[in-house]
């Protein structure tokens, strides 16, 4: 008998509870975790705490060696169109810190923890219009809605997309592909996404769930150690993808963040020195 115990693994219950306000989470008895992504109980929309909490729960559902297989979806009828009208006070708080906080660690560790702290198999499921979409186009298997469209809103709204979606357009469609559909915000409908090799199969949204289900029953028929060590195997090119960019992508687009708010600043800051002068001499 060892002289020191193993350090506890997380308890599902646990976790479940503690998620709750940004996943909801069930689990079967065999393993397969069902996590759905949401906001109030409806569709998730793009906060700085919801972002922080994505990673968080891909290293817990990593470090609990009872799951064994993950289907990822979203609530309601999109996956993170929209943005929560107070979810990035925060930052605006304090961009320096949370330039680095969001905008940078936590972007990295969601992209990393989906592909290389979770050995086990995944599966998404978009579930309606999708921004952000690499979460669930990075797992294993990705399920789609018929009437769901992919975008990235990324350089429309002025912004560098470099944030992970970058790596997986780049990988999945190509360099030219990516670059129309991250310059244009192209809007990418299910069809085409099938069409072009995003996703695996196109389903009405009231059998995406039921779907995912019968994937996971197939692919839990295969023994533990069969399970995980394939997930390795087929990982590989996202493994050497994210390695390669990511970072980059991240610490790039951050750069772009923090260098177009302090342009801002230096310009009013320099309108209300103008104002000043003004009236000294009316």
């Amino acid at each position: 008998m060892s002289l020191s115990p193993f350090v506890p693994t997380p308890k599902f219950e646990d976790y479940q509870e503690r998620f709750k306000d940004h996943f909801k989470l069930e689990r079967r008895a065999d393993g397969v975790l069902l996590a759905q992504a949401h906001t109030l109980g409806g569709s998730v929309q793009l906060s700085v705490e919801n972002h922080r909490a994505l990673g968080q729960l891909f290293k817990t559902i990593g470090a609990d060696p009872d799951n064994e297989l993950m289907i990822l979806t979203g609530s309601g009828e999109h996956f993170m169109a929209a943005l929560d009208p107070e979810g990035f006070a925060l930052e605006q708080e304090d961009l320096q810190h949370w330039a680095y906080e969001y905008a940078y660690k936590d972007g990295r560790i969601n992209v990393g923890a989906l592909i290389n702290d979770l050995e086990i198999p995944t599966i998404g499921v978009i579930n309606g219009h999708a921004a952000h979409a690499e979460i669930l186009l990075m797992c294993d298997l990705t399920l789609c809605a018929q009437e769901a469209v992919i975008f990235d809103p990324h350089y429309t709204m002025g912004s560098v997309p470099g944030d992970g979606i970058q790596c997986c357009l780049q990988e999945l469609l190509g360099v030219k592909r990516a670059a129309y559909a991250l310059l244009t915000g192209q809007r990418i409908d299910a069809a085409t996404a099938l069409e072009w090799g995003m996703v695996n199969e196109v389903l009405p949204r009231d059998q995406l769930l039921g779907r995912a289900w019968k994937l996971a029953d197939h692919i839990m028929s295969q023994p533990r150690v069969t399970r995980r060590l394939t997930t390795q195997i087929i990982r590989r090119p996202w493994k050497r993808r994210i390695t390669d960019d990511l970072d980059g992508g991240f610490g790039i687009q951050m750069f772009a963040h923090l260098a177009k708010n302090q342009a801002i600043h230096d310009a009013a800051h320099a309108q209300a020195s103008a104002d000043a002068v003004r009236k000294v001499f009316d």
